[in-house]
């Protein structure tokens, strides 16, 4: 059978912190209700669709994922697994904040068949976290962690950043130290982008990277410069390495054979179907997303008012020249590169052959390296990644 990842948007949060820009919001649990009730239908749609995949990773982003009440969640599960094909080792992941936890709730996602956790910590330094308008503290944190592995969950992710208002280097080399002791199985590690539509942007705008970058270190009114952020950019690579993480793609580090499948799935092109609101799909080289109203998805598939087409939006059947842009784009994110032969396998064309200038001058630049069958960003290449990949666009 081929196979199909799945993603289920969950966008409900207490509040939304100063820096994100993603699809989230507070909400009633009534409203948090009706959303369910949609997604669960929204699910099921899709049953005679896919019946022909196997579902290799299941993902619950957000948002909170486990904000809501956990026996939304294994509703949820049972209806994925009534509706679809589950593998024996389905890599079922959900994120959850710290300030949502409870030992119970962790108990029930266990018992629903959630085998890995996303845990968003940040940062082990209380003040940096209050910055960052999040909920929890470091020790509320430690207490998620611990009861996560009562729980008996064995495969964990951290979500660690770096430039961090106020944050110096010292202050974020414990950051990953710590983080390091715990011994998860897998930390991403994220520089803050200051992003357009957020608080953030509105503190710091354009200037974030020019006079916001110029006070000294530690000083709360300042992100960190450039070269300090790089700094901490090597401390990540140094330390993580060091400890048996290895650096699978850019930003995401895993020990032996724990990296995270469902996040491979997009780098690869594979296949994925996303669920609720604003959630994204690719089948079959056809690309849409959800609607991010929240009204017209409850009232199309709780009371059938509206059209299909009001609820999917930007569908784009892709032409060999976007699939190839998009092999190539997000494929050099992942540090072993792109496979040569599977280009020409999937394109008909050799890679050579459409990216020969590309190539030849990137790899003279010591920025791309071919390795056998793989062509791959060098180390000095990952760190200028987002100016190579772009080149790649035909």
């Amino acid at each position: 059978m081929k196979e199909v990842s799945l993603y289920i948007h969950i966008p409900f949060c207490i509040k939304k912190c100063l820096y994100c820009d993603f699809l989230s919001f507070p909400a009633s649990e009534k409203v948090q209700e009706s959303y369910f009730n949609a997604l669960l239908h929204e699910i099921d749609s899709y049953k005679d669709k896919l019946s022909g995949y196997s579902v290799k990773s299941i993902f619950f982003g957000g948002g909170t994922p486990s904000l809501p009440n956990a026996l939304w969640i294994k509703r949820t599960m049972d209806t994925l697994r009534s509706s679809y094909n589950l593998t024996d080792d389905c890599e079922i992941t959900m994120e959850m904040n710290p300030a949502t936890e409870a030992a119970e709730k962790l108990n029930i996602y266990r018992k629903a068949g959630i085998n890995r956790l996303s845990i968003g910590l940040q940062s082990t330094n209380d003040t940096e976290l209050k910055k960052l308008g999040r909920m929890h503290d470091y020790d509320t944190f430690l207490k998620c962690y611990e009861d996560a592995r009562q729980a008996g969950f064995e495969n964990i992710n951290i979500d660690i950043m770096s430039a961090l208002p106020g944050q110096s280097i010292d202050s974020y080399e414990k950051t990953v130290r710590r983080v390091v002791q715990l011994s998860p199985e897998h930390i991403s590690a994220y520089s803050l982008i200051i992003e357009e539509g957020t608080p953030f942007y509105d503190m710091y705008g354009d200037e974030a990277e020019t006079e916001y970058r110029t006070g000294e270190n530690g000083d709360s009114s300042y992100l960190p410069t450039e070269d300090e952020d790089r700094q901490m950019y090597e401390l990540t690579l140094k330390i993580l390495e060091e400890s048996g993480y290895h650096r699978y793609e850019i930003s995401n580090y895993a020990k032996k054979d724990l990296e995270c499948r469902h996040n491979i799935t997009y780098w690869t092109r594979g296949n994925y179907v996303g669920f609720g609101i604003g959630a994204a799909s690719l089948l079959e080289n056809v690309r849409w997303n959800n609607t991010r109203v929240l009204a017209s998805y409850t009232a199309y598939w709780n009371d059938n008012i509206g059209t299909y087409e009001d609820i999917i939006c930007d569908r784009e059947e892709l032409d060999q020249k976007a699939q190839m842009e998009e092999y190539m784009f997000l494929g050099l994110r992942l540090v072993e590169g792109v496979s040569i032969s599977k280009f020409e396998e999937y394109f008909g064309i050799k890679l050579i052959d459409v990216y020969n200038d590309i190539v030849k001058n990137f790899t003279n630049e010591g920025l791309l390296v071919i390795n056998g069958d793989k062509l791959g960003l060098t180390k000095k290449g990952l760190d200028v990644s987002n100016y190579v990949m772009s080149e790649f666009l035909l």
